[in-house]
């Protein structure tokens, strides 16, 4: 591991009036980011100016990322790519058990805050952030990206400066992603503008044809009339109004199918939506429904966009295990030896997950740990627990003595094996078998004798 020179302190930034508690004047001084107004003209120029080999200058695509990220579908697209990877809690481990020190740290606000920049550096392009202590946690500063030049490794203390400060006068900088990466949003940007022109446009449409025109005339060359009829126009109501002389022609020239016409402007917002979709989850079925969908196709989708977030979540850890480590050892948190990782948890449903525990008690002889039984199915452990452990065992105990009596009593009325030989050669047997010789003997004898005979005697036929 690298040992970092003491650096030149923290990055400050402000506009052009320092903010409050800030004492010296700011490393970077921010300037407000242009909105709207833009076109395809415009970007085009943002995307020259980064892509010149000897001067690049990137202010103008990042204010042109910053307005089309105030469409709700391209917002939309992001956060559920960023939340998939977000909602999976990582956890660091030492020798493959968790470090509970380490784990309080990336518990914290500031390490959810920090994956998500991770995740913006392919959004963007790149993500430079600076990191110090406050008090017993970590935190750190995004180094605003108007004023970075990941190439020659700059701080711009202006966005128009094409020199700087060198970043590596502050050893506690993290940059994550490629100096020459535009990032994912410049290929989205013209897709959005596309629709904003296209809903504009749309709604354009509607206000002259989802509403009936008010129409004023008035004699030619009559001032007075006209000024009436401008009166009456600005009375009543906000709908569209043509005021014009007599001897003039009012033509409204409406498309051909109105209807068609909507669905024209519709189609275009759908089709720059699908595109942007498939270019930050790589399908369109997870977040449009679509006539042509069924469960099957939608699998599929599914299945790809989950390929996405498993690169998403590679990528989070490869910055923690290797990009971060000398700022985790400056930071003073020892993560030598250990690794980051997502602990998996097999998602079993409850009647299976019993049948299984059952199983490997009943067949294996495993035994299965209390508190494990009651964390897993959600039931909350009796205040007497102890006690009622303690008399449960000791009726264990007393049903398994009783069973053991019970075996022992039954093994002794069974005859010795080495004694059945004679019994038999004397007559002898077990009790249940001398009792049924007798019955057999009492019943011969009575057939034998016959029915004896009465007081008369028996009477003779012969």
């Amino acid at each position: 591991m690298s040992k970092r020179k003491k650096g030149a302190g923290k990055i400050t930034q402000s506009g052009n009036l320092p903010r409050p508690g800030q004492k010296g004047p700011a490393t970077i001084i921010l300037t407000q980011p242009r909105r709207f107004g833009i076109d395809i003209a415009d970007y085009m120029l943002a995307v020259r100016a980064f892509e010149n080999v000897d001067y690049s200058r990137r202010f103008r695509l990042y204010d042109l990322f910053s307005d089309i990220l105030m469409d709700t579908h391209l917002t939309s697209v992001i956060e559920k790519r960023k939340n998939a990877a977000l909602a999976s809690s990582i956890e660091f481990r030492r020798n493959g058990k968790p470090d509970e020190k380490v784990n309080k740290q990336i518990r914290s606000p500031w390490f959810r805050k920090f994956i998500g920049d991770i995740l913006d550096a392919k959004f963007w392009g790149f993500s430079l952030v600076q990191f110090y202590r406050k008090g017993e946690w970590v935190n750190y500063d995004l180094i605003p990206r108007k004023h970075v030049d990941p190439v020659r490794r700059l701080i711009l203390r202006h966005q128009t400066d094409t020199t700087g400060t060198s970043w590596d006068e502050y050893p506690d900088l993290l940059f994550i992603g490629s100096p020459d990466d535009p990032g994912l949003l410049v290929k989205a940007a013209i897709w959005v503008i596309y629709k904003r022109n296209d809903v504009a446009d749309w709604a354009q449409f509607a206000e002259v044809f989802g509403a009936p025109i008010r129409e004023y005339t008035y004699p030619t060359d009559d001032d007075e009339a006209r000024q009436r009829a401008l009166n009456d126009a600005d009375s009543t109501g906000s709908l569209s109004v043509f005021v014009h002389a007599e001897d003039t022609v009012l033509k409204l020239v409406e498309a051909a199918n109105k209807t068609g016409s909507a669905d024209l402007y519709d189609k275009l917002c759908e089709r720059c939506n699908n595109e942007i979709s498939k270019l930050f989850l790589g399908n369109t079925l997870t977040t449009e429904a679509s006539d042509k969908g069924t469960q099957a196709l939608g699998t599929v989708h599914k299945d790809v966009e989950e390929k996405v977030t498993l690169s998403d979540r590679q990528d989070i850890l490869d910055v923690l295990n290797y990009d971060m480590a000398d700022i985790f050892a400056m930071l003073g948190i020892d993560t030598t030896g250990g690794e980051f990782c997502y602990p998996e948890k097999k998602l079993i449903e409850p009647e299976k997950k019993m049948s299984i525990l059952t199983q490997l008690r009943t067949n294996f002889n495993l035994p299965v740990g209390d508190d494990y039984l009651y964390e897993e199915f959600g039931i909350e452990k009796p205040a007497n627990y102890d006690e009622l452990k303690k008399r449960q065992e000791e009726k264990a105990a007393e049903i398994e003595a009783a069973k053991a009596r019970e075996t022992e009593k039954t093994e002794e009325d069974k005859p010795d094996p080495e004694e059945e030989p004679e019994l038999e050669k004397h007559g002898k047997g077990t009790p249940k078998e001398k009792k049924n010789a007798l019955k057999n003997a009492y019943n011969w004898l009575k057939r034998f004798f016959g029915k004896a005979p009465g007081r008369d005697g028996a009477a003779l036929e012969w």
